[in-house]
């Protein structure tokens, strides 16, 4: 069986069918075949390997916040980093105590705690991003002015192609507005170093974080599953602002809503299916285009099985 290699390596710690709407903001997904939560760098290349060997689909995912499932789950094997891979240190035998390196499964939010105890000022604006640091990379994610391109110093990564551990410069991540090259390769994010800088008073530093958090708060539909903001900032405008003009808050399709508190977030009321998301984004699209003559572009990523 194409599986063995799972169980060779993962011994019980493999899981069957696994209900994707328990590992996404979202909560929505049907089942994924296999998952596995790889405890090392080791385990997790000698996963990869095995499934290229094999022809079994591999998806990754970490904290699930700004993923999307299909109703019809997802083939093959998920492997989980969010549990294991989210180690968090001072990389200063390489650098000095300005500089931490954290793996892919780290949330940002830890990493900001993580920073702000060692008194390093620079990541308050992602303290309340619902991701991990792999994912975060990824899309250059940010908020309240700021994104990780600033702090980003270089990235380790697994190649797939040529099947080895390997260091990306920070300018060889290409970055743009909620873009990286990892989007443009099958490569695996390892772990990133980020640089920050010291401040003489962390209280400062918790206090700017404890603000922007409820900010966030306040603004966006905490309450309710979402994948985050769905759709990315055309130049010039606001893909909120731009909803709300074309008369689209609370407009829902199933139980896929965009929320009447943030017009820029589409939120699960109850059971909604990755249909009722995908519609609504169609629909979003389409009257924001119509009545405003600007596409929007979604900011979820898609996966899953859609045949």
């Amino acid at each position: 069986m194409t599986d063995n290699f799972l169980y060779d390596n993962y011994k019980e710690d493999v899981f069957l069918n696994v209900n994707m709407s328990e590992y996404t903001t979202f909560k929505i997904g049907g089942p994924a075949d296999y998952m596995v939560f790889p405890k090392d760098e080791d385990q997790l290349v000698n996963t990869i390997i095995g499934c290229k060997r094999n022809n079994l689909p591999y998806t990754f995912i970490g904290k699930g916040s700004n993923v999307l499932v299909s109703d019809k789950g997802v083939r093959g094997l998920v492997i989980n980093l969010s549990d294991n891979f989210n180690d968090i240190y001072l990389a200063d035998k390489e650098y000095d105590d300005t500089v931490i390196y954290a793996q892919s499964g780290a949330t940002l939010s830890k990493i900001a705690i993580f920073a702000q105890k060692k008194g390093l000022s620079g990541f308050e604006f992602a303290s309340g991003i619902p991701g991990t640091s792999g994912g975060g990379i990824l899309m250059n994610a940010g908020a309240y002015g700021g994104e990780l391109s600033d702090v980003c110093i270089k990235t380790k990564y697994y190649n797939v192609t040529d099947n080895k551990v390997d260091i990306l410069t920070k300018e060889q991540h290409k970055f743009e507005y909620r873009y990286s090259i990892f989007q443009k390769t099958s490569d695996l994010i390892l772990g990133t170093y980020f640089q920050f800088s010291k401040s003489n008073n962390p209280n400062d530093i918790l206090l700017k974080m404890k603000e922007l958090n409820a900010k966030r708060k306040e603004k966006q539909p905490l309450n309710y599953p979402s994948a985050g903001s769905a759709f990315k900032r055309p130049e010039g405008y606001f893909a909120a602002k731009l909803i709300d003009e074309c008369g689209l808050k609370g407009y829902r399709i199933g139980n896929a809503k965009v929320s009447d508190k943030h017009c820029g977030f589409i939120i699960n009321t109850g059971n909604a299916t990755c249909e009722d998301v995908i519609s609504l984004i169609e629909h979003i699209k389409n009257s924001v285009y119509n009545k405003k003559e600007i596409l929007l572009e979604s900011e979820i990523k898609i996966i899953g099985d859609f045949s």
